[in-house]
């Protein structure tokens, strides 16, 4: 028996323990893409993939929508991959199943990201294309990829075979809000190059965890800790209290995703191990009193190891790495003028890594303002090769911009308010979505974003609200059904 039977919608819940089953974490996504594939060939539906795994499939209009404008509905096939390393450390995110379960109204994944982000839009457009019953125009549904790593799928995606001036998004993770715009990010890397010598000294290994995290959008607002940026902190702090050598350095699984932890590796003499100890202490203290209203975890300490030998980062390495993460622009660049409960300008240090010749540093730059964007990008920049370093952009993809006249976003409103007696929210969101994308290559595409309750994306915590999936639904049938 599956895990998710008796849940309802019957077949979006089937779908979606199908697809939990596939690995399709970001840049592996082959396996999923075949899945979908295969799902419209037994079908017989028509359909397209291209080179970056995306696919396109069709689906006729049911008996009297024949004539109405076709509609796009819309989500990404890759997912966050982040696990709680105690839990089960030698969790695949590339070959093993998620271990999904139920509790009271939610479905989480026993120690890892779920992916409802986006795996319910999956499931929706999959549950769609396989009811026959339903009532709808001529539908285009796009499963896209690589979206949490800078929307490479919908980047390289060929616009011109689409022919949906209609599209609903399912990226949204909050039921009841309908989103109209969206912001434009840019992911650059820092790479600042680093030169070792050899040391020798009492080894400890720094950790600092138990940070909520989460997505680097939606919950930018939240100034909740960033694990990287304490690190940098906490290796200044103890710069000229307590000589240490260090050799290792790591935090971060993904750019768009607020760091929970990190990790850094030093050698001392064994005569300064008390002092040591006792300043990450006194670091732990402070760090947990400036962030007592919003982390209820934070833990910062050490653990020692035995004298060793180590290749260790120079003193002017290890001076440039420490001042990059201590002057690097993190968390709210500015709000919205005309909204202060909306971020229009952020960036986030999502990864950080210490290889052999060159330390990284990977960012999420994200504004609904071109321009500012582009100021906050360069600002990094004239940082990083100040101190002698590499900027690299990654990836850059437009804002999704408010559109004044939408009849799919009155469609939408009015289906709500049908359906629940309430108004809707019509809202900005500074996350990115791929809308922004797809509306820059599609001549007047009329979008809306909408989906279930999700909580805590991109954390080990995410859990999918199965009320809330029945409910958006609903709300997706009835606009299918209204629409002309």
């Amino acid at each position: 028996m599956a895990v998710l039977d008796g849940l309802n919608p019957a077949k979006v819940f089937h779908y979606f323990e199908e697809i939990c089953g596939i690995p399709h974490g970001s840049g592996n996504t082959t396996a999923i893409a075949d899945y979908c594939v295969k799902f419209a060939t037994d079908r017989g539906l028509k359909y397209v993939r291209d080179e970056y795994n995306n696919v396109l499939i069709r689906k006729r209009a049911s008996v009297g929508k024949e004539n109405c404008e076709p509609i796009m509905l819309q989500g990404h096939l890759d997912m966050v991959c982040e696990k709680n390393f105690d839990s089960d450390p030698k969790f695949d995110f590339t070959k093993d199943p998620l271990r999904l379960a139920v509790m009271d109204d939610y479905v989480y994944a026993k120690g890892t990201t779920l992916g409802g982000d986006d795996g319910i839009a999956v499931a929706y457009m999959l549950a769609v294309l396989d009811d026959n019953s339903i009532v709808h125009p001529e539908l285009e549904c796009l499963f896209t990829t690589d979206e949490e790593t800078g929307m490479i799928g919908m980047a390289g995606f060929d616009a011109s075979i689409v022919k949906a001036r209609k599209m609903i998004n399912i990226d949204n993770e909050k039921e009841g809000e309908i989103l109209v715009s969206s912001a434009g990010g840019r992911k650059v890397k820092c790479h600042v190059p680093v030169r070792y010598k050899k040391g020798s000294g009492l080894s400890y290994d720094i950790i600092i965890c138990g940070l909520l995290g989460g997505h680097s959008g939606a919950e930018i607002d939240k100034y909740r800790g960033n694990a990287n940026l304490l690190m940098g902190r906490l290796l200044h702090f103890l710069s000229g209290k307590v000589d240490y050598q260090l050799y290792y350095l790591k935090g971060g699984l993904q750019d768009n995703a607020i760091p929970r932890e990190s990790k850094a590796s030093v050698l001392l003499d064994p005569k300064d191990a008390t002092c040591f100890e006792d300043l990450i202490t006194e670091f732990e203290m402070t760090v947990i009193n400036e962030y007592r209203q919003i982390e209820n975890n934070i833990t910062i300490y050490c653990e020692a190891g035995d004298l060793t030998e180590e290749r260790v980062l120079t003193p002017k390495t290890k001076e440039r790495v420490i001042f990059l993460l201590m002057t690097v622009p993190d968390g709210i660049a500015k709000m919205c003028p005309e909204s202060q409960s909306i971020v229009q300008t952020s960036s986030n240090a999502g990864i950080m890594r210490l290889r052999d010749d060159y330390f990284s540093l990977i960012i999420s730059i994200r504004s609904s303002i071109s321009s500012e964007k582009e100021a906050l990008s360069e600002k990094l920049k004239f940082l990083t090769e100040t101190i002698g370093g590499e900027y690299i952009i990654e990836s850059d993809y437009p804002a999704w911009e408010y559109k004044e006249r939408s009849r799919l976003r009155d469609m939408v409103v009015t289906a709500y308010r049908e359906l629940y007696g309430k108004p809707a929210h019509v809202t900005s969101i500074h996350a990115g979505l791929e809308c922004g994308i797809i509306y820059d290559k599609v001549n007047g595409m009329d979008i809306v974003s909408i989906g279930p309750d999700i909580e805590d994306i991109h954390t080990p915590k995410e859990k999918l609200n199965i009320s809330s999936t029945e409910r958006t639904w609903r709300l997706l049938l009835r606009v299918m059904e209204m629409c002309d």
